[in-house]
């Protein structure tokens, strides 16, 4: 059996709520055990710094700041998941950095900040940095990356299984009955929790999220509106493909607030996330047995049974029923890439991202 090895995975994705860390042991790559799980949460004017960047606001010195801050902020996170595992640095064999995506424009290029030097000198290890450069490279877009953990990690023997993430965008992957990448499916469905919580703020500007769903079960949905929303190009297109906050973030949400204020505009919102996220489903995943559900989103009442009842009978399961805590998956799975580069392995299915082939992704920092 190949030695134990131990990897920190971190993400910070499109719902700008913080830096995840996950302390994983992997004993080949399809056997993971998640060890630990800390969250650094982002302050109100992290977030703002942030969205800063991604709406093009920020100055170039802001932007360098930015690139060294974000990677001082996942230094807290790693120092906070080994305490929580009792490790020490020296114990583990690697981080995985995906750092902070900041513009994603495929082909073109998918850019993220964050200095994994910063990480490397203040853990002494190697840190595996920029996994979606080399895909773009490669003709593929960059994104999503968890499909090859689905494939890995979450497959189950019996039935075709559909893994959705509703983070700030949402994703699914169909993995197929015993994994493996043959009739697999891969791409960013939309907005997961990014308008949702967009329209909310505006709504309230106290609040960062639609905070149990309140908002949205206090409003109706427009439908006139609603379908204008649906007949977005978007939605339509053939996988792969992959989005961001440059196509579904806060100037989305606000065209979507003056049109539909209130919590009106917040019920319009998650109902454009459970419908293009079940459209997709049913028109690229026929045939699944079960859905099963992370990310943000399941601790939003009222968008897990608008989506439970969309594609109802299709049963639909939390992922920490099955595994582990959900909030956990991405950093889990950057930890899986980041393994199997310091491997020579593969991270990228060409399925999910249309890249010309399987590459090894990152970069890697020495210690």
């Amino acid at each position: 059996m190949e030695r134990p090895s131990l990897v920190v995975g971190l993400m910070s994705g499109t719902s700008l709520d913080g830096m995840d860390a996950a302390l994983v042991r992997f004993t080949g790559p399809t056997h993971a055990e998640l060890l630990a799980f800390a969250s650094r949460p982002y302050e109100k004017d992290e977030r703002a710094d942030l969205r800063a960047a991604l709406e093009g606001r920020a100055p170039v010195p802001a932007l360098a700041r930015l690139h060294v801050r974000i990677a001082e902020w996942a230094a807290e996170a790693v120092q906070a998941v080994l305490h929580a595992g009792g490790t020490r640095a020296d114990e583990i064999d690697g981080i995985a950095f995906p750092g902070q995506t900041i513009w994603h424009e495929p082909p073109i290029v998918s850019w993220q900040l964050g200095e994994p030097a910063v990480l490397a000198e203040a853990f002494g290890v190697r840190v595996v940095s920029g996994f979606r450069a080399r895909d773009v490279a490669a003709g593929g877009q960059g994104a999503p990356l968890v499909p090859m953990a689905d494939l890995l990690l979450f497959a189950s023997a019996g039935t075709n299984r559909v893994l959705l993430n509703l983070g700030g965008m949402a994703n699914i992957t169909l993995v197929p009955d015993g994994g493996g990448e043959q009739g697999a499916v891969a791409f960013d469905t939309g907005p997961g929790m990014a308008i949702i919580d967009g329209v909310a703020h505006r709504v309230d500007a106290s609040l960062a999220c639609d905070l149990d769903g309140a908002l949205a079960a206090a409003g109706k949905v427009n439908e006139p509106v609603l379908a204008e929303l649906l007949a977005d190009s978007y939605f339509h297109d053939a996988p792969p493909k992959s989005t961001g906050r440059e196509k579904f973030g806060d100037a989305y949400a606000g065209a979507l607030h003056k049109r539909v204020p209130g919590a009106d505009g917040v019920a319009t919102a998650m109902a454009l996330t459970a419908r293009s996220v079940a459209e997709a489903i049913g028109r690229w995943a026929p045939g699944a047995g079960e859905l099963v559900v992370s990310g943000g989103g399941v601790h939003h009442p009222g968008l897990m049974a608008a989506l439970s009842a969309l594609v109802d009978p299709l049963p639909v399961r939390r992922f920490d029923e099955l595994f582990f805590d959900g909030d956990a998956k991405e950093a889990v799975a950057f930890a899986l890439l980041g393994y199997l580069t310091l491997h020579g392995q593969p991270g990228n299915l060409p399925a999910a991202t249309g890249a010309r082939g399987a590459r090894v992704l990152g970069s890697i920092t020495p210690p």
